[in-house]
């Protein structure tokens, strides 16, 4: 393993590149801001809005927003709603999981704090469990059917609204790296960035999905996806997810302090809605050797918040470490036992990048933390 010269990020992150320096390209991205013109890339999302602002009447909302509650979401409709003077609606997107008492109140506190409806989808409870158990078992992406929807649902509902523009929060890929890796205000090719990717009829079936359980899994004709106008916020103003968090503490959003402290995370603001859900993200861990802690700490050395030093010595501690309580919700949900999970989990270690110490554990052989 590779490890950027700057960052902590490993070359295993699917779709990330190192230039000749051995510098990712998440982090190139981020220097580049400061040769960005962002007033004119700001005059550009007035423009935007400009085209659709009453687009559907008055009174009738013009815009739609993709959100989940977190931090992102509040900033997200601070912009559009407050700054931008528009009438946006909510889709969201739950998992069945036991939701966090900060994540009940985030989701409630966005639609009460800005005045917005939120519209969400919960897949029916049945066809989330036997999803999650394939997927889980063959592919090592348990919430598939879960994040699929996130991916799916916003778009389908933004048609059925007349919404056409749809705003989402940071690219991901060109952000923080990954397959899709282009500097661009559409956010139209996000569904094939490949965090969700379509998964046949057929072999849903297989599984023992019925049909009425697969609507919405499949993103619009590309006829209508041309119709709508989904864009990125990132793009237009230099996104910061510490500053996104202050401002939405701020604005009433609540953090996990006082009720749970994760073992694999190195914040206490990010992802926090529901527990389960989180196997999901650490199991990059076993297959890419790195894991959110990896990841967060890149984005902080980036902002400015922490050193390298101090990152590496945080990923040695934390990044191998699924939180118990995760494990928890997740083997209650889909009926696992936790022998079965972690037998499970062993065979998704790549043995490339992994060995098992005299203890039977599990170690990266080119650890950050033995640079």
């Amino acid at each position: 393993m590779k490890y950027c010269k700057k960052c902590t990020m490993p070359d295993t992150r699917p779709g990330i590149t190192f230039d000749e320096n051995g510098v990712c390209c998440a982090c190139n991205h981020y220097e580049n801001r400061k040769n960005v013109d962002w007033d004119q890339r700001w005059k550009e999302f007035e423009a935007l809005c400009d085209k659709y602002r009453g687009c559907n009447g008055p009174g009738n909302y013009d815009c739609a927003i993709a959100v989940s509650g977190g931090k992102d979401s509040h900033f997200q409709v601070h912009i559009m709603k407050e700054v931008m003077h528009m009438n946006p609606v909510l889709f969201s997107v739950e998992d069945n999981f036991p939701m966090t008492e900060a994540g009940k109140h985030n989701i409630k506190n966005i639609s009460e704090t800005f005045g917005c409806p939120i519209i969400s989808y919960k897949p029916n409870i049945r066809a989330q469990k036997i999803a999650m158990r394939a997927m889980f078992e063959k592919y090592g992406k348990p919430t598939w059917y879960i994040d699929r929807y996130i991916y799916t649902y916003p778009l389908h509902m933004a048609l059925k609204f007349n919404t056409m523009l749809l705003v989402y929060g940071e690219n991901v890929s060109y952000e923080y790296g990954g397959v899709d890796d282009e500097e661009t205000y559409s956010a139209r090719r996000q569904i094939e960035n490949g965090a969700a990717n379509s998964v046949s009829q057929e072999e849903l079936i297989s599984y023992g999905l019925e049909d009425n359980e697969l609507a919405m899994l499949e993103a619009p004709s590309k006829e209508d996806l041309q119709r709508l106008d989904p864009i990125y916020l990132s793009y237009f103003l230099p996104w910061n997810s510490v500053k996104n968090y202050v401002f939405a503490k701020s604005r009433g959003f609540k953090d996990l302090t006082h009720e749970w402290h994760r073992t694999h995370h190195v914040e206490n603001f990010d992802q926090i809605d529901s527990r389960g859900y989180l196997v999901h993200s650490w199991l990059k861990y076993p297959k890419f050797g790195h894991g959110f802690t990896t990841d967060y700490t890149s984005r902080l050395i980036r902002y400015g918040l922490m050193t390298r030093k101090e990152a590496i010595n945080l990923i040695k501690e934390k990044d191998h470490a699924l939180d118990p309580k995760c494990v928890d919700d997740f083997c209650d949900f889909c009926g696992y036992t936790h022998t079965e999970f972690w037998a499970i989990v062993d065979k998704m270690y790549n043995r490339e990048l992994f060995t098992k110490d005299e203890f039977g554990r599990w170690v990266l052989k080119e650890a950050i933390y033995d640079e």
